[in-house]
């Protein structure tokens, strides 16, 4: 009787672990989904769905040089037009081929440039989160939240990259750092700035490093809704 009443007593701890085990995976998962979409609802994700077509120029000025691209993307049919230089080439996303995957590549900095915060709940899944709060930003040197972002090591254009979101009561970025393969050194800082509101959607117009010797911004920012 005893050792029966044993085993039972270790299949009883067995599945009560396993229910608290649970519950600390579903708990988890319910924290990231929330600041996510804290993050993303801030910088206009509500507004998301109505959107048929958005259009950007992309822009970076870096010491005397100057670079550009546009980008018209419609969301609802995933079809995307590059505009570089004289260069105009339309491509569907669902069906690319090697000379489209690579024009796509830019697209996708570009677009997760404009759009990081909403970009993180699409990819929530493949995100390992830590999320802090009073931390000192790098450029600002203000106390900010920060949320370090992971990446998986597989798929997408950057596995295993990193980022520091940093940012205030009100959701809106303010500062991120990127680090490429999740180094400890920053590769590149800069700043979220001249926010606009455009048809609902938050966009941080301006991003600039601490010295001013990188200026990357948008122009042409339209947005279409159905």
């Amino acid at each position: 009787m005893k050792r029966i009443f044993g085993v039972l007593t270790l299949v009883l701890c067995f599945a009560v672990g396993c229910k608290q085990q649970k519950m600390r995976v579903h708990e988890e998962v319910r924290e990231k989904s929330s600041i996510l979409e804290k993050l993303a609802f801030a910088h206009g994700y509500g507004e998301w769905g109505k959107v048929t077509e958005l259009q950007f120029t992309f822009n970076v000025d870096k010491d005397s040089s100057h670079f550009q691209r546009t980008w018209i993307w419609k969301p609802k049919v995933n079809q995307v037009t590059s505009i570089s230089g004289s260069d105009t080439i339309t491509y569907s996303r669902k069906a690319m081929d090697s000379v489209s995957h690579k024009i796509n590549s830019g697209f996708i900095n570009d677009k997760y440039w404009l759009m990081a915060p909403i970009n993180l709940l699409w990819d929530k899944d493949n995100l390992q989160l830590t999320h802090e709060k009073n931390v000192v930003a790098p450029i600002s040197n203000k106390p900010l939240q920060k949320l370090t972002v992971l990446y998986g090591s597989k798929g997408g254009y950057t596995p295993g990259d990193a980022y520091d979101f940093y940012f205030g009561e009100d959701m809106l970025i303010e500062e991120w750092v990127f680090r490429k393969g999740n180094a400890l050194e920053p590769s590149l800082a800069t700043t979220w700035e001249d926010y606009k509101d455009i048809k609902g959607l938050k966009v941080a117009q301006k991003h600039r490093n601490e010295d001013g010797s990188f200026l990357l911004y948008f122009t042409k920012v339209a947005v279409k809704v159905q």
